[in-house]
């Protein structure tokens, strides 16, 4: 990279440009001109819901979401017979026994996403967005939402982002065909890219812990802070989440979880790559190299 080109791209200071040259990854990060300087990116057409880290309004928790059953005694036997209420005509997924075939757990699971109901979000995707990469991968990716071309292709991380997301992978060794399952909190698009409601998150996220369960990864990676905040459950800031090893405890193992920003945020951050950079590092000692 020519000097008239580190002089041409804002965001990046001297110092900051320096770690990126000595770690390596500036040519890999890159962008092309002016891109650092380009608006907040909300359903664009590739499809980034590209809020700023710092503008999340956090979900509380979702203990306010209706419930899905309740039960009700007969005279004539003394089991609960299963009343639901109207319009929720699936269990809570977390409550559904897996098959004992990791494929068909796979398959029964996708199913059951592609065919949700559970929550408003069902009426106006395209298609709902199960997740991608090797069901026998040791890490899990996960993010926060689809976006306009997300919920077009099925698939997260497309557009921009994706591509900044693939270049992260590669700089570390790895890709999301090979090395990786990535998956999102939320499996369908909210309306106009907005962080998904209290009772999304309650009729969603089980579906995730199940993906984790099945995957049962090495390392978690989040990216985002929406993300961070519901896998984890807490208001903190990003800044105040990345840096440091969590835990997250599924069926009884203790995985490590380490919170990275969103590339989204990244691509309008640009100087914030060096941080990325050193949360990928600390994946990788707590994943393996």
């Amino acid at each position: 990279m020519s000097m008239a080109a580190d002089r041409s791209e804002p965001g990046i200071d001297p110092v900051r440009r320096a770690w990126l040259r000595e770690l390596g990854i500036e040519r890999l990060w890159n962008l092309p001109a002016g891109a650092a300087a380009s608006p907040p990116l909300v359903q664009t057409e590739y499809g980034d819901r590209g809020e700023a880290e710092g503008d999340r309004v956090q979900p509380q928790s979702g203990t306010d979401a209706p419930a899905l059953a309740d039960a009700r005694a007969t005279p004539e036997t003394t089991e609960p017979e299963a009343i639901l209420e109207p319009g929720m005509a699936l269990a809570d997924p977390a409550s559904s026994p897996a098959p004992v075939d990791p494929e068909q757990a796979w398959t029964t699971l996708e199913d059951e996403v592609r065919n949700c109901v559970a929550c408003g979000l069902c009426k106006g995707r395209t298609q709902t967005v199960f997740g991608t990469g090797s069901r026998k991968a040791r890490w899990m990716l996960v993010g926060e939402a689809p976006g306009e071309q997300e919920d077009r292709q099925g698939a997260p991380f497309v557009g921009r982002s994706g591509k900044l997301l693939d270049s992260m992978l590669a700089a570390i060794g790895r890709s999301r065909q090979a090395d990786v399952f990535i998956a999102n909190v939320i499996k369908c698009r909210p309306p106009g890219n907005r962080d998904p409601l209290p009772e999304e998150v309650a009729r969603c996220s089980p579906y995730l812990m199940r993906q984790i369960a099945l995957l049962n990864p090495d390392m978690i990676l989040v990216l985002g802070r929406f993300a961070a905040q519901t896998l984890l459950e807490t208001d903190a800031r990003i800044g105040s989440l990345r840096g440091r090893v969590h835990a997250l405890s599924v069926e009884g193992k203790s995985v490590p979880v380490v919170v990275s920003y969103h590339p989204a945020y990244l691509l309008r951050s640009p100087a914030e790559k060096i941080k990325a950079w050193q949360d990928l590092r600390l994946a990788l000692s707590v994943g393996g190299a």
